[in-house]
């Protein structure tokens, strides 16, 4: 980030800790609607005895794994993996590229790795919205058994409206949300303080042999225990990939001062009520609230669950695109919603992409208690690919002590390891849906890096030397006609096949040719005097290299204006942009990884829509390429 954006973060840090609230931690906060539950039910208690017994040892598993997964693993060691105040997966994966090897082989490996790691973070953004959601409105029965058939239409009613107000953007939610959420917070820590102090010994449960203990003892079902447990720690990623909204240090206050402590204080109360009251199993959140105060609460938690869907969504908005701008995924329309926040974007197609996926998951599993099945799996397999790739970014290219921080990424990776173990276990009871969405995210992206790997070679087997272009024109000079022609090439260095088509069919070239070529560059954005460089050639042709960041806009009028006031004193009425539109088709041979790439290729959004470019001064000129 640069220092201006470091200057307005630092004047606003308690309003970016309130806004954090309502848009990063909504997930990890509603936690306590069902982990607790399903973890005591997991260990097979029946009797009273049996209930004390598990509420300790889970109590115990929870608190440990709420500090070694989230606080010291995220909020205070990952989280300094930033890429200029980024954060997720992909962020991460250009981190390590950028500093990596130039090995084919290797490269590739570590591309796949970040791309699974963002198609499970995919996977877990349709389950979350469904299973928060369920869960809060379940809460309805115990107010009257009676509405239990309406609850999965009420949930699919707050799930509509929370994707229709997703296009107002996380800075106007997160302005919203995070007052509700620090409400919710306070009454999450004040329902659980009022019943530790009734019984208090229930604090004993923060020693870690507890847990340990527990799971010795109950060594048949510690497998179902762990898959459990983890549910109390969703959302910690989200902490990573929303970074870019709220920088390092509010969410990181946030979590210290506000989040981490209310959790603990409210589960620590859920498990108080169950070794006095062990029928509340049924639903130890709701329990513990005084009867005068459950609708309250259930508005509230109504509100908090929409607000926690907000978290994973605005996440997978935020790998989204970084996906694009990397080359991950073809062209999709980005909104940027904030002036001052790059990070903070909507993306309409992701958007409704998931909508439907949460909608098809609230009406097939129908309660969160079966979706608890599905839940895990691409979770832990996320914060397992966040562990590997950011320890070799710290310790082998950050230059981190290897004496200390190997042994200490190689705990924090069997820890992931073993939730994420415990939870290939529900495969067949419903995990196998975060896994197929996962498979299908990750084939588009492999075969769209792929396929566009292939075009680029492609494009310069056929392409003609720019060098040896510009000396046949000594030859034979065409007409040139006034303006300027601006070219979108993929290379610098050759001839692109639109300026042929034109010359061969029109036999003009404009007085003066701009051959402009984007990158997108492994940082969040570009400053102005950075952007462009440019190569002044024979024969009134100029070579310019545009430089974006991957949270960027590619709004190429912008590059345009920079290159008239630095360069080329031209009317922006005699510009005009010659773009290709090419049809990709295959070649002699036809591998399957292919037939997804060529699909989305002649799909995708066009340049000149991705570009920005002012459709009346835009000219496609088309043509086959074979990949």
């Amino acid at each position: 980030m640069s220092n201006s954006h470091d200057a307005v973060r630092a004047r606003n840090l308690g309003a970016l800790v309130i806004g954090a609230l309502g848009v990063v931690f909504g997930d990890i906060g509603t936690s306590p609607l069902y982990a607790l539950k399903v973890s005591v039910e997991a260990s097979g208690a029946k009797g009273g005895s049996d209930i004390a017994q598990a509420v300790f040892g889970v109590l115990s598993l929870i608190t440990w794994a709420l500090i070694f997964v989230v606080t010291v693993k995220y909020v205070l060691i990952i989280m300094r993996a930033d890429n200029h105040g980024e954060g997720g997966v992909f962020a991460l994966t250009a981190l390590v590229l950028q500093n990596s090897s130039k090995n084919k082989s290797t490269r590739w490996v570590i591309m796949v790795i970040g791309a699974l790691g963002a198609a499970l973070f995919f996977g877990d953004s349709m389950i979350t919205p469904a299973i928060s959601v369920l869960s809060a409105v379940e809460g309805l029965k115990v107010l009257s058994p009676d509405l239990k058939p309406y609850i999965v239409y009420i949930a699919l009613a707050l799930i509509t409206g929370l994707f229709a107000v997703e296009r107002f953007g996380t800075a106007k939610i997160g302005k919203v949300f995070g007052p509700i959420m620090l409400v919710w917070f306070s009454v999450l820590g004040l329902l659980g303080l009022a019943e530790i102090l009734r019984n208090p010994a229930i604090i004993s449960a923060l020693n870690p042999f507890t847990g340990i203990d527990f799971m010795l003892a109950h060594s048949g079902v510690s497998i179902a225990i762990l898959g459990s447990v983890v549910l109390a720690v969703t959302g910690g990623e989200a902490l990573y990939a929303d970074m870019g909204h709220f920088g390092l240090k509010p969410i990181q206050r946030a979590w210290l001062v506000i989040v981490f402590p209310c959790l603990l204080l409210n589960y620590f109360g859920q498990g108080a009520l169950l070794l006095r009251d062990p029928a509340a199993l049924d639903n130890p959140f709701y329990r513990l609230a005084p009867e005068w105060a459950l609708i309250p609460l259930l508005i509230l938690a109504f509100m908090a669950t929409i607000i926690a869907s907000q978290a994973v969504i605005s996440g997978a908005f935020s790998i989204a695109n970084q996906a694009v701008q990397l080359g991950y995924i073809p062209r999709l329309r980005i909104k940027h919603t904030s002036a001052d926040e790059i990070g903070q974007v909507y993306v309409s197609k992701i958007n409704i992409f998931l909508f439907l996926g949460v909608v098809t998951l609230v009406i097939g599993f129908k309660t969160s208690e079966n979706l608890a099945s599905a839940y895990g799996i691409s979770v832990t397999g996320a914060m397992a690919i966040d562990t590997l790739l950011a320890g070799y970014f710290m310790v082998f290219i950050k230059g981190w002590s290897k004496l200390v921080f190997l042994p200490v990424f190689g705990l924090l990776v069997l820890v992931d390891m073993a939730f994420l173990g415990a939870n290939l276990f529900k495969f067949f009871e419903g995990g196998w849906v975060p896994i197929a969405v996962a498979a299908v995210s990750l084939l588009i992206m492999v075969s769209w890096v792929n396929g566009r790997e292939r075009l680029l070679a492609a494009r310069w087997t056929s392409a003609q030397a720019l060098p040896e272009f510009l000396e046949t024109l000594h030859l034979n000079p065409p007409h040139r006609v006034a303006g300027t022609a601006i070219f979108m090439v993929p290379h610098e260095g050759i001839v692109p096949l639109a300026l042929l088509h034109n010359l061969k069919h029109n036999k003009v070239l404009h007085e003066r040719v701009v051959l402009m070529n984007v990158e997108v560059v492994n940082i969040p954005h570009v400053k102005d005097d950075e952007r462009l460089d440019i190569k002044h050639l024979a024969h009134n042709f100029h070579a310019v290299h545009v430089r974006y960041g991957f949270m960027e806009n590619l709004h190429i009028m912008r590059a345009v204006a920079l290159l008239r006031a630095r360069e080329f004193h031209f009317s922006l009425m005699e510009i005009s942009f010659f773009v290709g539109k090419e049809k990709v088709v295959a070649g002699g041979h036809f591998p399957l990884l292919l037939s997804p790439f060529i699909f989305m290729h002649r799909s995708m959004q066009g340049a000149t829509e991705y570009f920005r470019i002012p459709f009346d001064h835009a000219i496609e000129i088309g043509g086959h390429i074979e990949v």
